[in-house]
């Protein structure tokens, strides 16, 4: 029976290792086609724009990172540790920019904030101003995308910053203020310090997801890392350059990662008491309470509420006006590739994770760290290593035929479903293993031992046991996968097939003719579909929470 369960135990490490190779091929043809010998269109980009996809890279972050600091960080501590009016509305409220896509922000804020918009058009009415006569902040610009790209990803770290507060000892803060500290005084003494890796976490998240945009940015004409891919793949034709673009780009990735790591070192930030109180809430009033009531609104109506707003006025006074033929067939799409690869990715989060606890050696631990890369790298990269080791195998094929039979094959995978599929499960698969893993660590290690001594092996066990109990985590992993694959749009537009739209991709080139009002649409159907992992988080919070 031990040779059984070691052979059983093994077979899952090897299965998670061959995942994490398949998962991260295209990070590795990436990394292999980089290196080869660069051509004209690669030294025109670096004489020419190169300077700017890294300067512009790097405010975007450097923005962004600090927006979401300030916005994430200061709402989720006022939330935490004071009462004011409507504090148990802004728990959940300020967790809605998370189902806007930042590029239906982009287009929103456009169109009320360009010079024909409404904004400008009343105050040149209000006021007699000119063109000319008035100074009004551009938009489409880097400022622009930075405030767009902040408003959606501070939830980021305001869930893990609110998490952290929450995990505090209540002690710290009570001696604190006996030894003569006002609230100011606690909240960078002692909160902020000890929240410092979640806020690190929720950070990362941001400046990933800020790095990896494309819609934004194209629609700003900001020239970055992700854009230039998009537009040597499509527009230059030249394979080689894209590959190198997106060689660096990764390289800026796993900089800003180990910086992160490197910035936190041996020291930890856990709680080393074992008291523990209930979490009593400083009142806030008067000017106080104000003051707090318009810091967490104005995240809330600036990056949920008025786009909202405006997409829905738009939909009702005048909407696609091929609603029936045309954006159901796009909504058809966009549900079955959301499902198939939320189904995809979570079995392999099982597999892998399950792995993981089975044999938690190097070898498992490595292969689950490899495996969940695809987040940290943006959705334009991985479409360009994905179409070619996609692409090498088609060609191989191809000329086999060719050469045995007299048939050309033509391509069998590249600009397939099947190539976007495999496209949506490298990216998102760190958000299913992420939540499969939390489950299974909430399961004691007896089960195993248990079924162990009935005769069950880990597959039995597995689909007996683990599985009925990880429903819930298997339900929000879905949820996550298929919603955040809703919302890709730089790997949909490089590897989908021809005749193939999403609700993304429709929003987008709508958008890009300047027809937001028929965008507005399929865009609301995208932001109805990110409510749902919004309420799973805000009911998890509650549930989970100390207030």
């Amino acid at each position: 029976m031990a040779r059984a369960a070691l052979r059983a135990h093994s077979a899952w490490t090897v299965a998670a290792v061959l995942v994490a190779l398949l998962v991260a091929s295209p990070i590795l043809a990436v990394l292999i086609g980089a290196l080869r010998p660069a051509g004209p269109a690669w030294q025109h980009i670096v004489g020419t724009v190169f300077a700017e996809f890294v300067l512009n890279s790097a405010l975007l972050a450097v923005g962004v990172g600090a927006l979401a600091i300030v916005i994430g960080t200061g709402t989720a501590w006022l939330v935490t540790m004071h009462e004011f009016p409507g504090r148990r509305v802004f728990e959940i409220a300020l967790l809605l920019p998370l189902a806007v896509p930042a590029y239906l922000m982009a287009y929103v804020y456009t169109d009320l904030l360009q010079f024909t918009g409404p904004v400008q058009t009343w105050l040149r009415a209000t006021f007699g101003w000119q063109w000319g006569e008035y100074w009004f902040p551009e938009i489409r610009s880097v400022g622009g995308a930075i405030a767009m790209l902040g408003l959606v990803l501070y939830p980021y770290v305001y869930l893990l910053a609110r998490a952290a507060f929450l995990e505090q000892s209540v002690c710290l803060a009570e001696v604190a203020r006996t030894l003569g500290c006002n609230r100011r005084q606690v909240f960078f003494r002692i909160g902020l310090p000890l929240a410092r890796p979640a806020i690190a976490a929720g950070t990362g998240l941001a400046l990933m997801e800020a790095l990896a945009d494309f819609g934004t940015v194209q629609h700003f004409a900001v020239r970055t890392f992700t854009t230039g891919i998009y537009q040597v793949w499509l527009t230059m034709g030249d394979r080689v350059a894209a590959l190198q673009l997106a060689a660096c780009l990764m390289g800026v990735v796993a900089l800003l990662l180990a910086l992160e790591r490197a910035a936190r070192g041996p020291r930890r930030f856990h709680n080393t008491s074992s008291k523990h109180q209930a979490l009593t809430r400083s009142p806030l009033g008067g000017a106080a309470g104000a003051a707090a009531m318009l810091a967490c609104a104005l995240p809330v109506l600036l990056g949920f509420l008025l786009p909202a707003h405006v997409l829905l006025r738009y939909a009702l006074t005048e909407g696609d006006p091929l609603f029936g033929p045309t954006i159901l067939p796009f909504a058809r799409n966009s549900l079955v590739l959301s499902g198939v690869a939320a189904v995809i990715a979570t079995a392999i989060a099982v597999v892998v994770a399950y792995g993981v606890r089975l044999r938690g050696g190097l070898t498992m631990r490595a292969a689950a760290r490899i495996a969940a890369m695809g987040y940290a790298i943006p959705g334009s990269v991985i479409a360009v290593g994905v179409l070619v080791p996609f692409g090498l195998f088609d060609n191989a094929v191809d000329a086999w035929m060719r050469t045995r039979f007299g048939v050309s094959t033509g391509l069998l995978l590249s600009g397939t479903m099947a190539a976007l599929v495999f496209a949506y499960v490298v990216r998102f698969l760190a958000v299913a293993l992420s939540s499969v893993e939390a489950g299974l660590a909430r399961i004691r290690p007896t089960v195993e031992d248990a079924a162990r001594v009935l005769g069950r092996g880990p597959g039995r066990t597995l689909l007996a046991v683990h599985l009925p109990l990880l429903r819930g985590s298997l339900l929000a992993a879905l949820l996550l996968v298929f919603v955040d694959t809703m919302k890709e749009l730089p790997a949909t537009l490089i590897v989908r097939p021809f005749d193939l739209d999403t609700l993304a991709v429709r929003v987008y080139n709508l958008a890009s003719d300047e027809r937001l009002a028929e965008a507005s649409t399929a865009a609301l159907l995208i932001v109805a579909v990110g409510l749902i992992p919004v309420a799973l988080l805000s009911r998890a919070m509650k549930r989970t929470g100390h207030g």
